[in-house]
């Protein structure tokens, strides 16, 4: 039986990262303020809340927390939301990206698996989940709004660079075939 632990997660999280910055890099600066639909953030504050995210699990996972039960969550999500909405250029949002991303996976990377394992309670005090779980789910997050950023770039009449690298392959294998 293999094993998924620290090591696993800063790899898959560093995968995750390297193809958030390729799209990041991809939308064009002037696109940068487009927005998708009313109430839904820019392109660049949905790009600073990815970069900036993984804080939240760092937040409650090197204090050690075991319960949430508790955890001002307002008050982080105000600390980030003020994060979020300062203004950056293109050029400082893929080095946030690149650079919280770096940070974040060094972590992943010492997670032993004792560690993973612990269980926090959420904050109804009653369901608890483990770090594991927890610390997957900052990846998840990346891909639920990179999700949103692709079909932003075909708002904009990109092709999102992982469509064209399928392309490419469905291609030469056309192309090996014939």
């Amino acid at each position: 039986m293999s094993s998924y632990g620290g090591k696993e997660l800063a790899s898959a999280f560093r995968t995750v990262r390297k193809n958030t910055i390729q799209v990041a890099e991809d939308i064009p600066e002037s696109q940068y303020g487009h927005v998708a639909a009313p109430e839904c953030r820019t392109v660049a504050r949905m790009l600073t809340h990815i970069a900036i995210s993984p804080r939240i699990w760092e937040e409650v996972h090197k204090k050690g927390l075991t319960t949430l039960v508790g955890f001002d969550f307002f008050g982080m999500m105000d600390k980030f939301n003020a994060e979020e909405i300062k203004p950056r250029s293109k050029a400082e949002i893929v080095e946030l990206l690149r650079t919280e991303g770096d940070r974040f996976a060094a972590w992943l990377d010492t997670m032993t698996p004792e560690f993973l394992e612990q269980t926090v309670t959420e904050p109804d005090g009653k369901t608890a989940k483990t770090r594991f779980e927890r610390l997957l789910s900052a990846k998840e997050h990346e891909m639920h709004h990179r999700g949103q950023l692709m079909l932003i770039e075909r708002q904009l009449g990109m092709v999102p660079h992982i469509t064209r690298q399928f392309n490419e392959r469905i291609a030469a294998m056309r192309a090996a075939k014939a």
